[in-house]
């Protein structure tokens, strides 16, 4: 006979499962597997190039890679940035830096730095908050000014909240004037202080896309507030004229007349993005544009054209001081920037690194990319000695382009 202080084998384990059923433990096993991969904390980058690796992570993949392609095999792309390492540094030894100085102005937008955040679309790819957040790290980074793509994907009244802010902004040509007038009248309310206008025939076939597409969905791109995408359309015939070769048929009616027509209605200046060759930079200055803006789009128009950098002095020296010079593609670092100011650009525009940053940590991000590149500027200009930016000159650079 049991004694009668002694429980039953079956509430022996009755009671064994209810402790374990009862606990956290089953809804543990439920899903066993946790990736412990850590993602570093802002202050633990160092450089702009570290937070691509960020975005890399927590982004979807077709959205970055949306951003990272080149166009067709991506020659330029890679000469963007090979053509920095192409320009040497030529320190003078004995000046005093004591303090440097790297305020400036460009057409009447005054600057802390010579630095500016470059025109790229679709920012909801990389943050909720899409374009006003990255106006609003911009802002925190010494009023860096910010150029809002043409491709902005929230309502412009969303992005700035004030109108007295050093708010650029990037115009796509439209045929219809109606279109283009409507344009310029929101970009007035919003307070745009200049209106930069692409003139690049960026291109549409990225071999990098190609070879996703098994791998990935592609990207759909829709502005905050138009109608959801219509089913898939069955496959066109083949295109007539230019669209036979994969160029768009919006980049393929850009004239000199449209130019002046812009300019008339503008209060504003006006800047031509995407020169590369002196004969054109000369041709802007005829049409009325305040500025040159030397660029090929990251690497993405047309493929095997010079880096921006390369073309860069003999655009300075066409130009002859008449307008500012800006410049981006391939800038990473302070470096990047002295030697653009070296060789002549009056400010140089952040694209790519600003993406990372928003991509990786949101406001906070891209304005820490430009406090990276603001304090690197300021190192460089100390190690070369040159303490301000009117001691920037050619005589800084050797190059080498090839």
């Amino acid at each position: 006979m049991k004694p009668s202080n002694s429980i039953s084998r079956r509430s022996a384990i009755g009671g064994l499962g209810g402790a374990l059923f009862s606990g956290g433990w089953l809804e543990a096993q439920q899903d066993p597997f946790r990736d412990h991969s850590r993602v570093p904390g802002m202050d633990e980058l160092t450089t702009v190039q570290d937070f691509e690796g960020v975005a890399f992570a927590k982004m979807p993949r077709e959205f970055f890679m949306y951003m990272a392609h080149g166009g067709e095999g991506e020659f330029t792309l890679r000469r963007n940035r090979e053509a920095f390492d192409w320009v040497e540094l030529v320190p003078k030894g004995v000046v005093d830096v004591s303090t440097v100085q790297t305020a400036t102005e460009v057409l009447g937008t005054p600057m802390a730095f010579p630095i500016m955040t470059s025109p790229t679309a679709f920012h909801i790819q990389l943050h909720r908050e899409a374009e006003a957040a990255t106006y609003q790290g911009s802002m925190a980074a010494s009023n860096t000014p910010y150029i809002i793509s043409h491709n902005h994907s929230i309502a412009l009244e969303k992005i700035t909240p004030a109108a007295n802010s050093p708010l650029w902004m990037q115009l796509y040509p439209q045929r219809n004037l109606d279109t283009t007038k409507a344009w310029i009248d929101a970009a007035g309310v919003a307070g745009v202080k200049t209106v930069v206008m692409t003139i690049d025939q960026q291109a549409t076939f990225y071999e990098r896309a190609i070879h996703q597409r098994h791998l990935v969905a592609q990207p759909v791109f829709r502005r905050e507030g138009a109608a959801a995408p219509a089913a898939p359309a069955p496959a066109p015939a083949p295109a007539p004229g230019p669209r036979t070769y994969r160029v768009p048929d919006g980049r393929l009616w850009y004239n000199w007349q449209y130019a002046e027509q812009v300019k008339s209605m503008l209060k504003v200046p006006m800047v031509a993005k995407g020169v590369l060759t002196a004969e054109d930079a000369k041709l802007c200055l005829e049409h009325g544009f305040d500025a040159i803006y030397v660029s090929n789009h990251g690497g993405r128009s047309v493929d095997y054209g010079p880096s921006s950098l390369e073309v860069l002095p003999e655009i300075v020296d066409a130009v002859q001081g008449r307008v500012p010079v800006l410049l981006d593609s391939g800038v990473r670092s302070g470096s990047d920037i002295l030697k653009a100011l070296a060789l002549g650009a009056k400010a140089v525009c952040i694209g790519r690194g600003c993406r990372w940053g928003l991509a990786s940590y949101g406001p906070a991000g891209v304005q820490r990319v430009l406090e990276i590149l603001q304090g690197e500027l300021v190192m460089a200009m100390a190690q070369t000695g040159r303490p301000t930016l009117a001691s920037i000159d050619r005589t800084l650079v050797k190059t080498n382009f090839r």
